[in-house]
């Protein structure tokens, strides 16, 4: 049985326990805890990333009765404890996603279909949010220089906005048909990389200049992508970092080591299929992408006026604060006004 004084200095998020409070004030200060991290839906405790979440649930080292509870309610895709076997069954079927790469797509892949190297600015739709993926072919003495050579975009509902083969603009020592399918006549009259990079700038601005797209009110579009550092370094194309949704860079998403995972292992764990069997369609990435981003954008968390840890806000109310004030909190009452450090997609869907 714990005692009354331990359980004052136990952390409410994360259940960790100090021996004094104000260690737990310190805690507090640097662990960034809301109600925007992943949250057991057995025990209730708070973690740091689906990762750290997956493993509390059915790791080497589980909760025990978590997982009791897990292994019959909980769907394996996206950790949800469900009320019933029955409805478990049916909310993970719909929860799991099909290869984008299967049948009927495959064969309009084939047929050239997917090859729009145009944008249609006139389309009655206009999405708000796109998924970005190229695919590299190598450059330099070696090849190990990364060349982009083809691009595709996608919207929400994966319809193709934009795809074009790429010329790059140094030669290509190494096509890397194996992983790209690339071969030279794709290349030989493929649109310049400063015209690919113009046409994208433009549609991603939308007719916004760079300096006024902001994520709310604005015109400009909302980039998944991921490893969207690398991609639009390639691209030498520049974008606002408060427009992009990076799922390399995402904390939920990242391992507990903080490192990022893969989108080969985030697409089979979170959506239940698997990509990058074989060579590899940026289509597919775009896809998988959007798909992450759409899961975790539409995650049911707390509307909090203030929901980061830098708002001004909540800056100002660190400095007022004064130790002792900390110190006479309950653990709950401190994670209430706790914030988190990071931006959380589901605040996009309240734009």
């Amino acid at each position: 049985m714990e005692s009354s004084e331990t359980l004052r200095n136990k952390c409410a998020a994360c259940y960790k326990q100090f021996n004094k409070m104000e260690h737990l004030v310190e805690h507090m200060k640097i662990s960034y805890h809301s109600g925007h991290e992943p949250t057991c839906g057995v025990c209730k405790k708070h973690c740091r990333s689906f990762e750290s979440l997956r493993e509390h649930l059915i790791g080497p080292l589980p909760k025990q009765e978590c997982k009791n509870i897990f292994s019959i309610l909980g769907c394996r895709f996206c950790l949800m404890i469900l009320e019933t076997p029955n409805a478990r069954r049916i909310h993970q079927e719909r929860c799991q996603f099909s290869s984008v790469n299967a049948g009927l797509t495959t064969r309009m892949a084939a047929l050239g279909i997917r090859d729009k190297d145009m944008i249609d600015y006139t389309s009655s739709r206009s999405p708000k949010v796109v998924a970005l993926s190229c695919k590299m072919v190598g450059g330099g003495s070696d090849g190990s220089l990364d060349l982009c050579a083809r691009v595709c975009i996608t919207d929400e509902g994966d319809n193709v906005v934009f795809h074009t083969y790429v010329k790059p603009s140094m030669a290509v020592t190494n096509y890397r048909y194996e992983k790209t399918g690339i071969r030279p006549e794709n290349l030989r009259d493929a649109m310049p990389l400063k015209h690919a990079q113009r046409k994208i700038q433009e549609f991603l601005c939308n007719g916004e200049p760079m300096w006024k797209i902001r994520p709310r009110g604005g015109k400009g579009r909302i980039l998944v992508g991921h490893g969207l550092d690398h991609d639009l370094d390639r691209l030498q194309l520049e974008y606002p970092s408060s427009m992009i949704r990076d799922t390399a860079k995402y904390p939920p998403l990242m391992k507990t080591s903080k490192l990022s995972n893969s989108l080969k292992y985030l697409t089979r764990a979170y959506l239940g299929y698997d990509v990058h069997v074989g060579i590899q369609d940026p289509y597919e990435d775009c896809v998988a992408t959007m798909r992450l981003y759409t899961r975790m954008r539409y995650q049911k968390h707390k509307i909090e006026a203030y929901p980061l840890a830098a708002d001004a806000h909540n800056r100002s109310n660190q400095v007022v604060w004064r130790q002792n004030e900390f110190e006479r909190m309950s653990p709950d009452e401190m994670l209430s006004i706790s914030r988190s450090d990071y931006y959380c997609w589901c605040l996009d869907s309240l734009a």
